[in-house]
C-alpha cells in the first residue's frame, strides 16, 4: 500500500524517491551493536553532532562522517498543510514544486525581460479565473492572448538548470517533499561541493522565482486526479480524514483540494512563502564529511544574508474529544477495504513510545499481531497493518489499522477479528518474550537507520522541529526500553475506545445493500 505517501513512517524509511546517496557506511554503524549497549554507542553519534544558530534564527546541525567524501543535505522547513489558508489548500505542495524552478540568475536567460512576461500573464489569469467564477463562458481571445505571453516567458527558461548544476557537480537523490506538518528538500554532493550547495540552497530560498506556476498547476491536478481521484484508497483516505476530525486541519488533503488548486495564484503561494519561509523556520542539517566550523563559517556567509523576519502564524485550531463511533462507507470499483482509526496524543507526548510499541506489536511484519491472527492463521484478510501517527505526528493525530478481505469474507466479519485483536491489548498483558522482541525491533530501525547520511538527516531534524531537541530521537531508544505490559494495557484501554473510533469501509460499487 502506498496510499499514505504524504508522511513519513517512523523510523522505518522516507518517500524513497530518488536516490539516497549512501556511499559510505557511517563509521557508528559498522559494527551495530546488541540491543543492551547501544548506550556508549549511540552516545559516539552524539558526540559527533554540532549544532548552531544564525543571528536571523536559522538552525544548523552538523553530524560528521569521514568514512567517505559524501555529504548528504536536508532542508526542513516548519511548514505543511495544516498551515495553509482556508480556500488555499495544496498551497505548501505547490510552493514545494517551484522550489526547483530557479531564481533571477539560475534558470532563466534575462529575468528582467521575463518577469515582465510573468506579470503579465498573472494578470490575464486572473481576469480568466474572475470570469469562470462568475459563471461565464470562456473568452477564447482572452485564452489566446494568455498562451501567446505564456510561450513568450517560455522562451526565457532555462528549463531543470538548478537540478542540472546539481547532476554536473556529482549530485543525486535531488528531490522533496511536503507531509502535513513539514516541507523538506535533500540531496546528496561529494563533499568537496560543500560551498555549492551553501550557495545553491540559500540563493532558491532567498530570491525564488515561481516561474512554470500554470504548467506546474495542469501537473498537480493530474497528481491529484491519480492519487486521490482515480485510486479509491486515495478516495477513502480523503473521505475518512475529513471524517475522523472535524477541526484540525489534519482532515485537509496535502494535495489540496480540486477547486483550491485550480484557484491559486502565483502571489498567493508567494504570499504563503513570504510566511513561512523566513529563516527562523527552517532547520539545516547536514551529514558527512565535513568540518562544522567550514560549514559555520560558509552557513554565516550565505545563510546569514537572510533578513529575520516575523514569526509565522501559529496553529491553534484544536481537535475536540471525539464522543462517539463516526462512519464513512464509499462504494467504488475496488475490492472490499476496512480501516480503524483511533485519536492518539502528539509525537511530543510522554506515551509516544508506547504507542510505537503498540504500532509494532500490532501492525509490523509479519510476525505483528494482525498478520499472524487475521491473514494467517484466520485467513479473513489478504493483509492487515496499521500505520502510527497519520496523517501526521507534530499534533495529536490517528493511529490507523486497515485491511482487505479475502473472497467470501465480508467486512463485518473482518471487523470483528480486528477488533478481537485490539480487545486482547486491552485484557492480556503482553508476554515479556513479545515485548522484548517488538522493542529490538524497533531498536534495530533506529540503529539501521545510522547506515544512512540521508536518514539520519531526516531524523535529527525531525525531532529537533516537532519535539524541540534532537537528542530526543537517541532518548526514544531509552523510552521504548522502558514501556512495561502495563503502559500497553493502560493506553489500549484509553486509546481504543468505541467513542473514540473512527471506521471506513470501501465496498465494490455493484455490492448490494
Amino acid at each position: 500500500m502506498n496510499f499514505f505517501c504524504w508522511r513519513p513512517c517512523r523510523w522505518a524509511g522516507f518517500f524513497l524517491v530518488g536516490l539516497w546517496f549512501c556511499l559510505a557506511c557511517p563509521p557508528w554503524a559498522l559494527a551495530a551493536p546488541p540491543s543492551l549497549t547501544y548506550a556508549p554507542y549511540l552516545q559516539q553519534v552524539q558526540d559527533q553532532i554540532t549544532e548552531f544558530s544564525l543571528e536571523n534564527g536559522l538552525k544548523v546541525i552538523v553530524l560528521e562522517n569521514h568514512a567517505a567524501p559524501v555529504v548528504s543535505f536536508f532542508t526542513y522547513a516548519d511548514v505543511g498543510g495544516v498551515d495553509e489558508p482556508e480556500g488555499k489548500t495544496g498551497v505548501a505542495h505547490f510552493l514545494e514544486h517551484l522550489a526547483f524552478k530557479g531564481t533571477r540568475r539560475i534558470g532563466t536567460q534575462d529575468y528582467a525581460a521575463e518577469r515582465k512576461l510573468l506579470d503579465q500573464l498573472d494578470q490575464l489569469a486572473l481576469q480568466i479565473r474572475a470570469a469562470r467564477l462568475q459563471g461565464e463562458k470562456p473568452n477564447p481571445a482572452l485564452q489566446k492572448q494568455f498562451e501567446q505571453v505564456q510561450a513568450e516567458a517560455e522562451k526565457y527558461v532555462k528549463p531543470n538548470e538548478f537540478s542540472q548544476i546539481i547532476q554536473m557537480a556529482g549530485g543525486v537523490g535531488l528531490n522533496a517533499a511536503t507531509s502535513a506538518d513539514a516541507t523538506m528538500y535533500f540531496y546528496s554532493l561529494p563533499a568537496n561541493k560543500l560551498e555549492l550547495w551553501m550557495s545553491l540552497e540559500s540563493e532558491r530560498f532567498l530570491e525564488p522565482v515561481f516561474r512554470g506556476f500554470y504548467q506546474e498547476q495542469q501537473v498537480i491536478l493530474e497528481e491529484r486526479r491519480m492519487r486521490t481521484e482515480n485510486n479509491p484508497m486515495g478516495r477513502m483516505v480523503e473521505a475518512f480524514l475529513d471524517q475522523a476530525f472535524v477541526k484540525h486541519p489534519y482532515k485537509r488533503p496535502v494535495i489540496g483540494y480540486d477547486a483550491d488548486i485550480r484557484n491559486l495564484s502565483r502571489q498567493d503561494v508567494t504570499d504563503f512563502f513570504e510566511a513561512y519561509y523566513g529563516p527562523a523556520n527552517l532547520t539545516l542539517v547536514i551529514v558527512g564529511d565535513v568540518d562544522p566550523q567550514q560549514v559555520k563559517t560558509l552557513a554565516q556567509r550565505y545563510f546569514g544574508r537572510f533578513p529575520a523576519r516575523p514569526q509565522p502564524p501559529t496553529l491553534t485550531v484544536v481537535e475536540p474529544p471525539q464522543q462517539q463511533t463516526r462512519t464513512i462507507t464509499l462504494r467504488l470499483p475496488s475490492q472490499p477495504w476496512y480501516l480503524e482509526g483511533y485519536h492518539r496524543p502528539a509525537m511530543s507526548h510522554p506515551d509516544n513510545a508506547v504507542y510505537e510499541v503498540i504500532a509494532t506489536l500490532m501492525s509490523d511484519g509479519r510476525t505483528s499481531r494482525l498478520y499472524q491472527a487475521l491473514v494467517q492463521d484466520q485467513q479473513v484478510a489478504l493483509t492487515a497493518q496499521g500505520f502510527n501517527g497519520f496523517p501526521g505526528d507534530k499534533y495529536p493525530n490517528l493511529m490507523l489499522f486497515y485491511a482487505q478481505s479475502t473472497p467470501n469474507t465480508d467486512l463485518t466479519t473482518l471487523a470483528q477479528a480486528l477488533g478481537q485483536e485490539i480487545e486482547r491489548l486491552k485484557q492480556e498483558p503482553v508476554t515479556p518474550e513479545e515485548l522484548e522482541r517488538v522493542k529490538n525491533q524497533l531498536q534495530a530501525d533506529l540503529l539501521r537507520s545510522l547506515d544512512s547520511n540521508q536518514g539520519m538527516a531526516r531524523l535529527l531534524a525531525e525531532y529537533e522541529v516537532k519535539t524541540g531537541d534532537w537528542r530526543n530521537l537517541f532518548q526514544q531508544l531509552e523510552a521504548v526500553a522502558a514501556v512495561t505490559p502495563a503502559d500497553i494495557q493502560r493506553v489500549a484501554r484509553q486509546t481504543f475506545t468505541p467513542e473514540n473510533r473512527t471506521i471506513g469501509r470501501i465496498l465494490p460499487a455493484d455490492t448490494p445493500n
